[in-house]
């Protein structure tokens, strides 16, 4: 057997990929008024941003340390690496090693056997880590290479995201109440940023065509080596501004492929419906994480 890849529902991959790789998912919750949901199997994105756009208010939760040490326990004979949705935006890591560590005792040499990776990123930049630990367990690399390559792609991904709403960023004190007012008024879109785990505004832009032209020089000034990097475009039920933020990456970069997908609901919950976000690296990868070449040509994921 292989290392074996978990992770939680932050990371925002479709189940195509979960199933085809192997991963466990673990979900994070998601409550509203009348329930405790799980992320991505009792509820999913689309019912999550419809309830939203209606005034239903949802909150998140972290995976419950029974569940975490169930998950480990299960694993506990085998090669694990779990990769986590940051520790500045969630405590389930924090939770994840302190299971860990109660769990070493119970089971001599856990600590070799399970390695937990904080990748400081959310939604498709921690997908990106998650696909490319992923792909490395498929190849048959040994735990160290998958960590240190997981270590690599969490440093150096960049998040550049936008939301429709700043109302829905002003109740996680990400703006003030005049910044959500007035730029609801004024057509501002925040671009953001997640630094080191932390959400950053970096910019505003006007409208959406020049939202979208800028977001893509962002991935010009910003990325290196495109031409051998994985791209994810995720959006919170925006498909059509996810169609052409494709459309332009497809026209502009030759990169190696190119992944979109819904905003989940851990993440959504907080950035609201009509959330755009891009993920990239700002380094080129090492020569044994470059994607092969049959994954070229744009190719979507």
């Amino acid at each position: 057997m292989g290392v074996k890849i978990i992770t939680d529902s932050a990371c925002d991959l479709n189940r195509k990929i979960i199933e085809d790789y192997g991963i466990e998912v673990m979900p994070l919750l998601v409550n509203d008024d009348d329930s405790e949901r799980l992320d991505g199997v009792s509820i999913g994105p689309k019912e999550l941003f419809e309830g939203m756009r209606s005034g239903r208010v949802y909150k998140t939760a972290q995976i419950p340390l029974a569940e975490l040490m169930k998950v480990f326990e299960s694993h506990r004979d085998r090669e694990c690496v779990y990769l986590s949705f940051s520790s500045k935006l969630s405590g389930t890591c924090d939770s994840a090693r302190l299971v860990a560590e109660n769990l070493k005792d119970k089971y001599p040499g856990l600590e070799k056997r399970i390695r937990i990776v904080d990748t400081k990123c959310a939604s498709g930049g921690m997908g990106l880590v998650v696909l490319k630990a992923a792909q490395m367990a498929e190849e048959g690399c040994s735990l160290d290479e998958i960590v240190d390559a997981a270590n690599f792609y969490s440093g150096h991904m960049q998040h550049i995201f936008t939301v429709d709403n700043l109302e829905y960023l002003f109740r996680g004190g990400r703006v003030s109440k005049a910044q959500a007012f007035v730029g609801g008024l004024l057509n501002v879109k925040p671009i953001l940023d997640v630094q080191d785990g932390s959400l950053i505004p970096i910019e505003k832009a006007r409208g959406k065509k020049h939202l979208h032209k800028r977001m893509i020089e962002l991935i010009e000034e910003r990325g290196t080596s495109l031409e051998n990097q994985v791209i994810g475009i995720n959006h919170g039920d925006d498909l059509e501004s996810a169609e052409k933020i494709l459309d332009l990456i497809g026209e502009k970069f030759d990169c190696a492929g190119i992944v979109v997908d819904f905003i989940g609901c851990a993440i959504g919950a907080h950035s609201g419906p009509g959330t755009l976000a891009l993920f990239f690296l700002d380094e080129e990868p090492p020569m044994g994480h470059i994607a092969p070449i049959s994954q070229r040509s744009h190719k979507r994921i």
